[in-house]
């Protein structure tokens, strides 16, 4: 199994990156797919999360309304656009996949997750 992300990069505040997260090795349009980040200095914590079959997704509040997870099950891909972009929204990103169709009190938690990529950082400033 690999998950392979990219798009990262430097971005100035209020910019926008779109990051990609391809999957093989795994069935793709029956796993849960998450994104998460590490700061420097904290603990990884959970953006977003699109949910298999019937692409429920979930968000963190600090991201909710500038960032959008979304899925191609043809191309084993999920992606995360990000606007409005802050320096706090500074960190490795990760993607992340589970074989089990996650409620909102399993999406948060990266110990539900089996399957990580090897991350792409995402600096925002000035």
């Amino acid at each position: 199994v690999q998950l392979q992300a990219s798009g990262g990069g430097l971005v100035q505040p209020g910019g926008s990156l779109r990051l990609s997260c391809v999957a093989s090795g795994i069935t793709f349009s029956t796993y849960t797919l998450a994104w998460f980040r590490q700061a420097p200095g904290k603990e990884r914590e959970f953006v977003a999360s699109i949910r298999r079959g019937d692409f429920n997704k979930f968000y963190a509040n600090s991201v909710k309304g500038r960032f959008t997870i979304s899925r191609d099950n043809g191309k084993n891909t999920v992606y995360l656009q990000m606007n409005s972009l802050k320096s706090e929204d500074t960190a490795v990103y990760y993607c992340a996949a589970s074989p089990l169709g996650l409620i909102a009190s399993q999406v948060r938690r990266d110990d539900t997750y089996d399957h990580w990529g090897q991350g792409t950082q995402v600096t925002v400033s000035s």
